[in-house]
This record gives C-alpha cells, sequence and structure tokens, in this order.
C-alpha cells in the first residue's frame, strides 16, 4: 500500500478523526434511525473524552510499551547501533533549515550516550516522507555537530519502518554486522524489533522516552490535548503491529 494511504486512513481511523466521524455519522442517521444515531454519536464523543484523558492514555501506553531498559550487559553482544527517524522540524528558521525534531532528538540523543559507552558505529535511518531533507541527512547532522559523535552509515531512502528495516540490512551485513542495538522510542521498539529480525539480524532493544510512567493525580482525568495525543500513539503503534502481523 502506497504510504500516503496509509498515512490518510490511519488519519480517518485514529483519534481525533475517528471518533468524530463515528459521532458525525449518528448524527446524520438521526432522522431516520434515531436510536442508532444517537448510540452513534453519543459513542463518539464518549470515546474522544475517555482517549483525551491521560489516565487512559498512560494504560493504553503501558501495553506498548513492554520493551525493559537496555541492560548494559547486553549491549557488549551488539556490533552496531541503529537509530531509527522519528521526523523532522522542517524549515527551523534558528538553523537555517530542515533539523532533527523532537521524537528523532530524543533518540539520538541516547543513542550519543550509547556510542560513548560502547564505542559501536551508528546507522541513521528515515528518508523524506513529506519532503525536504531525510531524516536520516539531519540526524547524522545533529548527531556530529551537536553532539560531536560520528555517524558511519546512513540510509536516506526509507519512508516508514519497514523500509527502515529492509533497506539497512543490507548496509548492515555487508559490513558483517549481526547483532545492533536498535535505538527507538519505547513505544515504537516492539514493531521495529520484529521488522528488523525479519531481515535476519539479531536485535537488542534500546528503548528510550517512556511515557507511560508517573503517579496518578487528579488530573489525568481530565481531558488534554496531552492525553489525546499519548492515545494516538498508542493506538497508532497497536494498529502498525495489527497489521504487521496481518501480513506475515
Amino acid at each position: 500500500m502506497p504510504w500516503t494511504l496509509k498515512k490518510i486512513l490511519s488519519a480517518l481511523v485514529l483519534p481525533p478523526a475517528g471518533p468524530l466521524l463515528l459521532a458525525a455519522l449518528g448524527l446524520l442517521l438521526l432522522r431516520r434511525w434515531p436510536r442508532l444515531g444517537k448510540t452513534l454519536a453519543w459513542s463518539g464523543f464518549a470515546l474522544l473524552w475517555l482517549l483525551a484523558t491521560p489516565l487512559v492514555a498512560v494504560g493504553l501506553l503501558a501495553l506498548i510499551e513492554d520493551v525493559p531498559p537496555l541492560d548494559p550487559a547486553q549491549a557488549k553482544r551488539a556490533q552496531a547501533i541503529v537509530v531509527l527517524g522519528g521526523g523532522n522540524y522542517a524549515n527551523a528558521p534558528e538553523y537555517g533549515g530542515d533539523t532533527v525534531g523532537e521524537y528523532s532528538l530524543a533518540r539520538i540523543r541516547y543513542a550519543a550516550r550509547l556510542h560513548r559507552d560502547t564505542g559501536l558505529p551508528l546507522l541513521v535511518t528515515g528518508g523524506a516522507p513529506l519532503g525536504g531533507k531525510p531524516e536520516g541527512e539531519t540526524m547524522r547532522e545533529a548527531l556530529e555537530k551537536d553532539f560531536g559523535v560520528k555517524v558511519r552509515w546512513v540510509e536516506a531512502q526509507s519512508l516508514d519502518t519497514a523500509q527502515n528495516a529492509s533497506l539497512s540490512a543490507p548496509v548492515l551485513k555487508q559490513a558483517g554486522v549481526k547483532r545492533i542495538l536498535l535505538v527507538s522510542h519505547a513505544m515504537h521498539l516492539k514493531r521495529g524489533r520484529e521488522l528488523f529480525e525479519r531481515q535476519g539480524l539479531e536485535v537488542v532493544p534500546a528503548p528510550t522516552a517512556y511515557y507511560a510512567r508517573g503517579e496518578f493525580s487528579f488530573f489525568h482525568l481530565l481531558p488534554s490535548v496531552g492525553g489525546l495525543r499519548g492515545s494516538y500513539f498508542a493506538l497508532h503503534e497497536a494498529l502498525g503491529i495489527f497489521v504487521q502481523r496481518l501480513g506475515q
């Protein structure tokens, strides 16, 4: 399925569009089928409210972020560090052009630390699905200029996680690398790990940026933008895992 079509379909299914479309469908059906229309409309509203509460978001994320932090002893088994792209900060005026976005930045920061701790070479992977400079290039620039860490390999053609794996694997294998530390957000590594293992690589997950943490407070019951974003990411990953395994 083309990348653009996948993004459109997922945007229509996931919050906020999914619950809103459900509510809109209910309103359209009110005149002809009042009971069904009311049920759908109120269900869409209730679903959006629940998904926007941090309590629900954290619960959903906890189901996805089931990869434990990296054990330093496991890191010694690897031969390279692979960092998955997480999006760009496009046309950044203070940087004079495209640079790493907040998710990519969290990943390369952890990768830089792992590189200093282990001395392992780095591969960064990510293309330019929305145009502009490829994520692989912006990650390399930030690692080398801002973190003082040399990047050995750059994969800059991939449009999604599956292509991250399929296009990076040949580069690694050509260099004799069979075991990697895979760096990404904790919520993303279950899917990423499976895809890289399908390419015949042994993967040691190196997760960063856990979101399902912290103590409960009253504010976790109130809808917020942060809660909705958390639910979106959790459901996005769950949908990705489902589709990925469906295609096995």
